[in-house]
């Protein structure tokens, strides 16, 4: 495979910049001068919208700009990725993140696109959703699987560490989930019962469904909330917490005070943090504790000219390092108390009766729906 020097971004077609490799580590990034006079800033903290070379430091992304990284796949997309190259007689060590940015190509989440793009995955037969369980758990506990290329067309540019695939449902954009190495066979119906016990939380959700399986409870789906809903299923620009702040989701830096500061920065609306209040208060009360940077995303809504909190996701009975919450609440990552809860409302000026009356609504709805998993 050939090393790349630099690459083209677009969005929608329209050119947003490029990426070019400087001293064999950093991707440094230029807006295009249409797109200064016509377009939006793609990550307004490190790349606002100006006319200059961008230049990113090494960690946490290899050299890449936050929003850039968060088109990789990583968890299991990476280890598709990974598979299928040495398959082909590649070492994925040897490959940079440009050469990676192109795999992507036009396949990734969000609304970004990398030209030219590196080709890799075949045409393949569809199968069944308990015959994409087993070839994943084929991969997971393997380093040989035959259907590495359909998996990678499946799922190779999917974030996360369970193995997933985006499809097509009904016409619409979907992602459904398997279970990993780690989850029980029935994790999807766990997925699906937080789902709809966050909805009747009042927490944004995109549609979600339990698809069938003769070999568990059922494989859980939700439909993509970075593909809108209209027959031209276009793309949404979207980025990570991990993106806007330029760290690792694997570090746990993050309180929800900061979360709290950002969205109120980032999209000045109060009814966006009233959002993010409710997640908190889910993710508190459900045990969501893998609750990290990753998984908090705004969306940037063009029509509108405003970047928005995203749909809640990954919403399941977890635990990150330690046992506490990735992100922890006032401080607090072990078990939060109500008063942690209240101090993050008061901090950001939420309304405290109202915030008091949300956290305890909450609170009883989870323990009624979720009780058997808490």
């Amino acid at each position: 495979m050939n090393r790349l020097n630099k690459l083209e971004v677009f969005y929608h077609e329209r050119l947003v910049g490029t990426i070019a490799l400087y001293q064999n580590r950093l991707a440094a990034f230029e807006y295009d001068s249409n797109w200064l006079a016509n377009g939006f800033s793609i990550s307004p903290f490190s790349l606002p919208l100006e006319k200059k070379v961008f230049m990113p430091k090494i960690d946490p992304f290899e050299g890449l700009f936050g929003v850039f990284a968060d088109s990789l796949p990583d968890g299991w997309g990476r280890l598709l990725v990974d598979r299928l190259m040495k398959k082909n007689g590649i070492n994925p060590y040897d490959i940079g993140s440009l050469e990676r940015l192109a795999i992507v190509g036009a396949s990734g989440m969000g609304a970004l696109t990398y030209q030219p793009v590196i080709t890799m995955e075949k045409n393949h037969d569809e199968k069944s959703l308990d015959e994409i369980a087993l070839e994943c758990e084929k991969i997971l506990s393997t380093e040989t699987c035959d259907n590495l290329d359909f998996l990678f067309s499946k799922g190779g540019s999917s974030g996360g560490a369970r193995p997933k695939i985006l499809t097509k449902v009904d016409g619409e954009d979907w992602i459904i989930k398997f279970p990993s190495s780690y989850d029980s066979k029935d994790i999807g119906r766990q997925e699906y019962d937080y789902a709809m016990c966050a909805k009747e939380c009042g927490i944004a959700m995109e549609n979600v469904r339990l698809f069938s399986s003769e070999r568990t409870k059922g494989y859980f789906g939700t439909k993509r909330f970075d593909r809108t809903n209209d027959s031209r299923s276009r793309r949404i620009h979207m980025v990570s917490t991990s993106g806007l702040l330029e760290t690792s989701h694997r570090i746990p830096n993050l309180d929800y005070d900061i979360l709290m500061q950002l969205t109120l920065q980032l999209t000045k609306s109060m009814e966006e943090c009233e959002k993010l209040y409710r997640l908190m208060c889910f993710n508190v009360y459900a045990h969501n504790r893998d609750d990290h940077s990753k998984n908090f995303t705004y969306l940037y809504d063009e029509d509108e000219g405003c970047w928005k909190l995203s749909p809640a996701y990954d919403l399941t009975y977890s635990n990150s390092i330690g046992g506490e919450h990735a992100t922890t609440v006032n401080g607090n990552g072990v078990n939060p108390e109500l008063d942690d809860i209240l101090a993050v409302a008061q901090k950001i000026g939420l309304n405290m009766t109202m915030a008091r009356k949300t956290a305890l609504n909450i609170r009883d709805c989870v323990n009624e729906m979720l009780g058997e998993y808490l």
